[in-house]
């Protein structure tokens, strides 16, 4: 015997794409669809006004009849005209009572797609920007931006820092759920960025899946925002000098990294778990950056690490690792990455280093 699937309401999804309908359009289709129904209403009581009575003058005219219909249809009922054969009853009982129905629920969902829904999402939105300070925006919610935003929460950023842009409903559905701030546009346009106050931001993170468009949006967002740190995310080799000219600050490309780990691996599998958790912060051990401070001008790279190991110096454009004789005087300016214990370091694991 077959077993039974048991599906929920939510288990079905059905297609869908977003209207291309302009505004003016939609509301007249909504007009024109209640004039459709008063007029049908309006039609048969016409044609069955024997069935109707005027208390006023005993003559049911035309005009009656529209009069009828429209208090009938906007439930006033003054009594004056009034159905007395079963015919007019069972018609005003089942034909008019779904009309009025109909037209009522057509002119609510008019008033809350159109005013009330409308400006309540612009009175949110204005708030949500007026504290949107020191932020991280996420253009693309695809894949790597999902795992990005899941590990700068794991890191410790607040999700309420972050905001995700994307033209699809699914991706923000996904993204709001973690906490963050969403907003359903085109991240190569000007006026979705500034909605998200790019100029604001502390920094970005570019993924939209192709080269072209997070090129594109890295161009945007450079000349809206000239000192942002933008990190994107490329495919092929050939665009990452691209990405560069546009105005990343960092371009990974993630094939090239994938590459690293699996020929690390065959020098032995516990290198690339040892880069792999170096890039985590649910790791043992993780990789941090910091400016050093004026107190530790003139000291060595390792007597200004306390909890882990200084492996590099940036100074300027130069870059000068542990063991190199610029280690032993740091500078004013100089920005250290150094290896710390990381969120996993008090777990127990045999894979990890």
């Amino acid at each position: 015997m077959a077993q039974r699937n048991n599906r929920n309401i939510s288990d079905y999804v059905t297609l869908r794409r977003q209207s291309s309908m302009p505004i003016w359009l939609d509301i007249t289709w909504r007009v024109f669809f209640v004039l459709a129904l008063i007029a049908a209403a309006v039609a048969v009581h016409w044609f069955d006004r024997t069935g109707l009575q005027d208390n006023y003058d005993g003559d049911v005219s035309f005009l009656d009849v529209i009069y009828f219909t429209m208090i009938s249809i906007t439930t006033t009922g003054y009594g004056d005209i009034a159905p007395v054969t079963e015919r007019a009853r069972m018609f005003d009982a089942l034909v008019v009572t779904p009309i009025r129905i109909f037209v009522v629920l057509i002119f609510v969902g008019t008033a809350y797609n159109f005013v009330f829904k409308r400006t309540w999402d612009n009175w949110r939105m204005k708030i949500i920007q007026r504290n949107l300070h020191d932020h991280i925006v996420i253009a693309g919610f695809g894949t790597s931006g999902k795992e990005a935003v899941q590990e700068l929460i794991a890191r410790g950023t607040n999700p309420e820092k972050i905001v995700v842009v994307d033209p699809f409903d699914e991706a923000l559905a996904a993204a709001e759920k973690m906490g963050c701030a969403v907003i359903n546009g085109d991240a190569t346009r000007d006026g979705v960025l500034m909605n998200v106050k790019i100029s604001r931001a502390r920094s970005m993170i570019v993924s939209a899946g192709r080269d072209d468009t997070s090129i594109l949006i890295v161009l945007t967002a450079r000349h809206l925002a000239y000192h942002l740190p933008i990190s994107v995310s490329v495919k092929a080799s050939d665009n990452e000098m691209l990405a560069r000219q546009a105005g990343a600050t960092t371009v990974i490309n993630p094939v090239s990294f994938a590459g690293l780990l699996l020929a690390g691996s065959c020098e032995g599998a516990k290198i690339s778990d040892y880069l792999s958790d170096l890039a985590s912060a649910t790791g043992r051990v993780k990789l941090t950056q910091r400016t050093i401070g004026d107190e530790e001008v003139g000291m060595s790279l390792n007597d200004v690490v306390n909890e882990g190991l200084g492996v590099r110096i940036y100074r300027g454009n130069a870059v000068f690792g542990f063991w190199e004789e610029e280690a032993k005087t740091l500078e004013a300016g100089d920005i250290i990455v150094e290896i710390i214990p990381g969120n996993g370091a008090g777990k127990s694991d045999d894979n990890a280093s």
